[in-house]
């Protein structure tokens, strides 16, 4: 049987609400990094077979399948297709899924894997607009009103025993670790430079190095009256895109890319809707056992810092080594571009593993309406 495997990733710097990024279309963000992607393997875009790329809000700017408009605009040839996932927070992430799927199945032999999100321009939530996409059946199973992840990341806190002070604690370490592997050129590789009106971007808008937990202490809980989650332990709002390249180790042979991982294993699991953020407990264990693997094999872990409480959550659960959970910090030092989120993390940790000699690597995220994918990933010697 074919495997699945990851021969070059890259991703945007991750711009702020408003930041650098925001004046560039989201389509004309992603044609960036396909173009960047094309450049660090040596692709003829001519053999690319598909490009799936998540996106979450499907509106304005990022309708039209973005999927496709990015390859026309990247420039790649008219022969390349191209389509766009939502799976909500998992959208790219579960590009990678169907991506390799294609590829194990033959279906594909060269296909692109990856996604965008420019929170600044579309706003979250801008994809309904003033009408409701639960319908009465929905209404009558689970109640009127859209589920508050908010409200959920304070559920989760309540059930987990998580303090304020566990919270923002996480928080700073997610921005201090962030820091140190920019400041030790961890995410050099990965970056690509993103030409905009006002200049060059060059690196993560994110990232606070001098974040201390008395400023933290200091925000207000605006989703719970004495509640523990606030801004500062949330992940950013934000503007980004990444990509991978996958093929199997045969093609890749042919074409002369070296791989860096294998893509070991794929599962999707489905959680309560209301409180939406517990999937990841789920999926891991579903990852775990459908790999016949143990929490000790993993050597790196990518929990989505959507909330501090997420990861802490889930840590509780599985006993994962705190040095190996987020290492390089998360979505609440680096942000968190909905639809390109899953293929950034990957990225990242598709990066540490080569870089560290890491065997294996997991990576999960919470999504709306209560799902989480896992994905893990194996080096390849």
């Amino acid at each position: 049987m074919r495997d699945a495997v990851v021969v070059a990733a890259v991703r945007s710097p991750v711009g702020r609400r408003a930041g650098a990024l925001s004046g560039i279309h989201p389509a004309d963000l992603s044609a960036r990094v396909l173009s960047a992607l094309a450049e660090t393997a040596h692709l003829d875009p001519i053999v690319v077979d598909d490009v799936v790329w998540g996106c979450v809000s499907q509106v304005g700017e990022q309708t039209f399948d973005i999927a496709r408009t990015s390859v026309l605009s990247a420039g790649w040839p008219e022969s390349v297709p191209g389509t766009t996932v939502d799976r909500q927070c998992g959208s790219s992430q579960q590009a990678i899924h169907f991506a390799a799927a294609g590829v194990i199945a033959g279906h594909y032999d060269v296909v692109v894997a990856g996604g965008v999100e420019s929170m600044s321009r579309i706003p979250m939530g801008s994809a309904a607009g003033t009408q409701s996409p639960l319908g009465e059946l929905y209404t009558e199973r689970y109640g009127a009103g859209m589920p508050n992840q908010g409200i959920g990341a304070e559920q989760i806190a309540e059930q987990w025993s998580l303090s304020r002070a566990e919270l923002d604690a996480y928080a700073q370490r997610s921005h201090l670790r962030a820091a140190r592997a920019a400041a030790e050129g961890a995410f050099d590789a990965q970056l690509i430079e993103v030409r905009t009106p006002d200049g060059v971007v060059l690196a993560d808008e994110g990232v606070r190095p001098d974040c201390t937990l008395a400023a933290l202490a200091k925000l207000r809980t605006p989703f719970l009256e004495g509640g523990v989650v606030s801004a500062g332990n949330s992940s950013q709002i934000s503007d980004g895109a990444a990509a991978l390249l996958i093929t199997s180790s045969d093609i890749a042979k042919a074409h002369g890319w070296r791989p860096l991982v294998r893509i070991h294993t794929a599962v999707v699991a489905g959680s309560e809707p209301g409180i939406m953020l517990t999937g990841p407990i789920p999926a891991t264990a579903k990852a775990l056992a459908k790999a016949n693997l143990r929490i000790d094999d993993i050597g790196a872990f990518e929990v989505n810092e959507a909330f501090a409480a997420v990861p802490l959550a889930w840590q509780a659960e599985f006993h994962a080594p705190e040095s190996a959970l987020n290492p390089l910090g998360g979505a609440i030092a680096l942000g968190h571009p909905l639809g390109g989120s899953g293929a950034r993390i990957a990225t990242t940790l598709v990066h540490h593993m080569t870089d560290r000699g890491i065997r294996y690597g997991l990576q999960t995220m919470c999504e709306g309406g209560g799902q989480a994918n896992a994905t893990i990933f194996e080096l390849v010697e």
